[in-house]
């Protein structure tokens, strides 16, 4: 039996074909440009694109879905943007009826039409790049640029990267072989075997707050690639750049012949618990998460008829040994803590130094020097609101601001965190990053999460102390990322050490345009699910492998 792809797969092959060597080579590829320059999008785009996001404001979202009982509206932006966007309310036994009916003629298409389909799906959202971006700009408190390129072309990247994997595990074997086995004087034996990918059923995306796309966009490609139809449970506060996404996927559905119901949105009423009643239905086979450990945890444990992936908290951590760049690193630093206010899961928290200082290429650094060094980076890009906010962004809701009164009380601020008034938004609630100064015996501390602008110097008795304490904090609370700075190659060695044994990837004497909390799609893994905070290495292969089976049927020739 042959597959024969629908239009979209030829359309689209080149593409597939460029993404599936890069996930092989890891060198930089990426398909979507991240400049919002009129020079790469056109003249017209920009305004084209901010025009037909602020039509769906205050109006009902235009998404016709089975079951949809009274609209809800439960988006707050951290900017103060009035949105009164209002969604169908989701109905569970309607979402998961009309999902289940979506399945066979999806799973039937074959691997060729499944990548096409959803890379044109992937086409579509980046023809509307400039509406995509305003969406996650205003609803998750980023910058607008930053928006536009980790909300919009890197979240692209990211789900062409799931694309790219799914494909390439659903075709690692044949779709038929013939089978011929000699029989000694007799005519061989000879059966026709075909090889069916099957998905295990329908999947759950739940959405996070600060990157309702980027988070959102590798569950969802991965699990409708493999033939797995998708409800997409957003966060309260983050519903329109997953409603737009939904919206653009079922009209690709519905033009490619197949049941727009492939993917559905569930849009949830305040204090409801739609993601816990859809996670724990019988019928739902797979789970994606980012957000807390709680619940991610709970997740874990509860969702046991599901394959569970979750992102977590963790404990990112910087050891600072020595440096040949005092001030590359407390630039690079400092831009790192500065980023979306530290609300991303790969902000560092932990800055473990040696409380008698380090080497530098000016001289020695005394603790003091160091933090100094970094809070006079951080103030330097914060200083002017009108440029500070395009790095900070806004809070995106009280749990930071919360955090951010509790840590005064932890320890001596080296730097404290300021108010911002935001130029363009009067309403928005926007601090600048606080670093506290902690002893090495504080682990009660530090060594837990505390999301948002909020990191600890910590002074330790020696750079060996430092690599400890990183071994035991991330050990076990876990991290998704980590990284070192020393002009002592036992140093590196000793720190890639210890990351490869609590499982977090690394990077090394970052003093330029790399930064720690930033990876780039088809080259960098993002999580390992090597340790607490990830339970699976979301950009592999083993990420997607598990949302189908491999079923055989076999005949005589």
């Amino acid at each position: 039996m042959t597959e024969t792809p629908h239009p979209f797969y030829a359309t689209h092959s080149d593409t597939l074909a460029r993404a599936l060597t890069a996930i092989t080579e890891r060198a930089y590829w990426s398909n979507y440009p991240e400049s919002p320059s009129p020079r790469v999008y056109g003249e017209h785009a920009a305004a084209e694109g901010k025009a037909a996001f602020e039509a769906l404001l205050g109006r009902d979202f235009p998404l016709d879905q089975p079951g949809a009982g009274e609209p809800v509206a439960t988006e707050v932006s951290p900017f103060g943007v009035r949105l009164d966007v209002r969604y169908p309310h989701a109905n569970v036994a309607a979402l998961i009826d009309a999902g289940t009916a979506a399945l066979p003629a999806w799973r039937d298409a074959g691997p060729q039409t499944r990548a096409g389909v959803c890379v044109e799906i992937l086409a579509r959202l980046h023809a509307n790049i400039f509406e995509l971006a305003h969406a996650v700009h205003v609803t998750s408190g980023q910058a607008f640029v930053m928006a536009f390129q980790a909300g919009g072309a890197h979240a692209l990247d990211r789900a062409l990267e799931a694309v790219a994997y799914g494909y390439a595990e659903m075709t690692r074997h044949p779709g038929v072989a013939e089978w011929e086995k000699p029989a000694g004087k007799g005519e061989p034996l000879r059966m026709t075997k075909t090889f069916h990918v099957v998905p295990r059923g329908l999947a759950l995306v739940v959405g996070c707050n600060t990157f309702p796309t980027w988070n959102s966009y590798p569950g969802l490609f991965a699990s409708l690639v493999t033939g797995n139809p998708v409800i997409i449970k957003p966060h309260p506060g983050a519903v329109l750049p997953l409603a737009i996404t939904v919206r653009y996927a079922r009209q690709v559905l519905t033009e490619a012949g197949f049941d727009p119901n492939l993917v559905q949105l569930a849009a949830e009423a305040p204090g409801e618990k739609l993601a816990s009643d859809l996670a724990l239905h019988p019928a739902v086979k797979i789970v994606d998460f980012t957000g807390s450990t709680e619940y991610g945890d709970w997740l874990e444990a509860h969702a046991r008829q599901a394959s569970v992936y979750t992102e977590k908290a963790g404990v990112n951590t910087i050891v600072v040994d020595s440096t040949d760049d005092f001030a590359g690193m407390c630039r690079n630093i400092a831009f790192s803590l500065t980023l979306y206010s530290g609300q991303m899961c790969t902000t560092p928290q932990n800055l473990l130094i040696p409380a008698d200082g380090i080497a530098t290429e000016q001289g020695h650094k005394s603790f003091d020097e160091v933090t100094g060094g970094i809070a006079a980076a951080v103030g330097k890009l914060t200083a002017d609101p009108a440029r500070g906010v395009e790095f900070t962004g806004a809070i995106v809701n009280d749990g930071v601001l919360d955090r951010l009164n509790a840590v005064t009380r932890a320890g001596t601020a080296v730097l404290p965190s300021r108010t911002v008034e935001h130029p363009a938004y009067p309403e928005a609630v926007v601090r600048t990053p606080t670093v506290v100064r902690l002893a090495a015996e504080d682990v009660q501390t530090y060594g837990r999460e505390w999301f948002g602008p909020i990191s600890f110097a910590v002074a330790t008795g020696s750079t060996e102390e430092s690599l400890r304490i990183f071994r035991e904090t991330v050990g076990r609370k876990g991290a998704l990322t980590a990284a070192v700075y020393s002009t002592d190659e036992k140093v590196l060695d000793a720190m890639e050490s210890a990351a490869i044994d609590v499982g977090v990837h690394l990077s090394c004497n970052l003093t330029g345009g790399v930064f720690v909390n930033q990876s780039a799609a088809f080259s960098d893994f993002h999580a390992s699910g090597a340790n607490p905070a990830a339970n699976a290495a979301l950009t592999d292969g083993a990420y997607v492998a598990n949302r189908f089976r491999v079923v055989q049927s076999r005949r005589h020739s």
